[in-house]
C-alpha cells in the first residue's frame, strides 16, 4: 500500500562560530593590563603571591593581547575593593612617577644609606669586593611596596627594616649566602619591603633590626610637607 507522504524537514541551519565568551576575545588596552598589575601588586603586598610568582604573572600580562587571556592570570586573586576595608590606610604621601630606581653601587669600596631618607620605589644594590649598607630603621616610606634587588660578587650587602614593617624576599646564593628574615608587619597596612636577588662567593641579608620602630608615619609626611612650604 500506498505510504503517506510526510511533509519534509527544513535541513537544519549550520553551526554558528562559537562566542560563548564574546568579551573574552576583546584585545586588551593598556588600562585592562594596568588594573591586572594593580591586582597582582596588592596581592604581592599582601603575601598572597611571593617575589617569583608576581614577577611570572606581571610578564603574562604584558604578554597578553586578549581581555581573555588577562583574567585566568588573577581568577585566584580578590579583585580590588573586593577586600573588607578594617581600617585607612596610612597617608604616605604622594607616590613619585614611575622613573629609574636608586643605585648604590661598591666595588672595592663601602656604600651606606642611613638616616632619615625617603625610600624610593625600586632601589639596585651591586657589591663588588665591597660593602652596602641599607638602612631603613629611620627612612620615610612614601609608598606601600619598595623593591631591592640586591646582587654581591665577593661583596656584602645588608638591609635593616624596623621591627613592624613586612618584610619578604627571594634570592639564591651560589657557594655564597642570601638571606632574608621574613616578617609580617602587625599592621595590615605597613610598609612592605621585597629584597630579591643572588649572592656569588658573597653575602646578602636582610633582617630587622631589633628594638626599631617606625613611629608617627603621617606626622612624618605632614612635617616634610610644611617644611617646602616654608610654613
Amino acid at each position: 500500500m500506498d505510504l503517506e507522504k510526510q511533509p519534509q524537514q527544513p535541513p537544519a541551519p549550520a553551526p554558528r562560530p562559537d562566542f560563548a565568551d564574546p568579551q573574552g576575545s576583546l584585545r586588551a588596552s593598556d588600562a585592562d593590563r594596568d588594573r591586572i598589575a594593580d591586582i597582582l601588586a596588592d596581592a604581592l603586598a599582601e603575601g598572597r603571591l611571593d617575589a617569583e610568582e608576581h614577577s611570572e604573572r606581571i610578564d603574562a600580562v604584558y604578554r597578553a593581547k586578549t581581555v581573555g587571556e588577562l583574567e585566568p592570570i588573577v581568577r585566584d586573586l580578590p579583585v580590588a575593593g573586593s577586600r573588607p576595608q578594617t581600617a585607612p590606610a596610612p597617608v604616605y604621601g604622594p607616590e613619585d612617577a614611575e622613573g629609574p630606581a636608586d643605585n648604590l653601587v661598591a666595588v672595592f669600596s663601602a656604600s651606606t644609606r642611613r638616616g632619615r631618607w625617603r625610600v624610593g620605589r625600586r632601589t639596585n644594590a651591586f657589591s663588588l669586593f665591597g660593602s652596602i649598607e641599607i638602612d631603613l630603621t629611620e627612612a620615610i616610606f612614601a609608598q606601600r611596596l619598595t623593591t631591592i634587588n640586591a646582587t654581591s660578587i665577593f661583596g656584602n650587602v645588608e638591609v635593616r627594616v624596623p621591627e613592624n614593617v613586612t618584610l619578604r624576599g627571594s634570592g639564591t646564593g651560589v657557594l655564597g649566602n642570601f638571606e632574608v628574615v621574613t616578617l609580617e608587619g602587625a599592621d595590615p597596612q605597613a610598609p612592605v619591603v621585597v629584597v630579591n636577588g643572588f649572592a656569588i662567593f658573597g653575602n646578602v641579608e636582610a633582617k630587622p633590626k631589633r628594638g626599631k620602630w617606625i613611629t608617627d608615619l603621617q606626622n612624618q609626611v605632614q612635617d616634610k610637607f610644611r617644611k617646602r612650604l616654608g610654613h
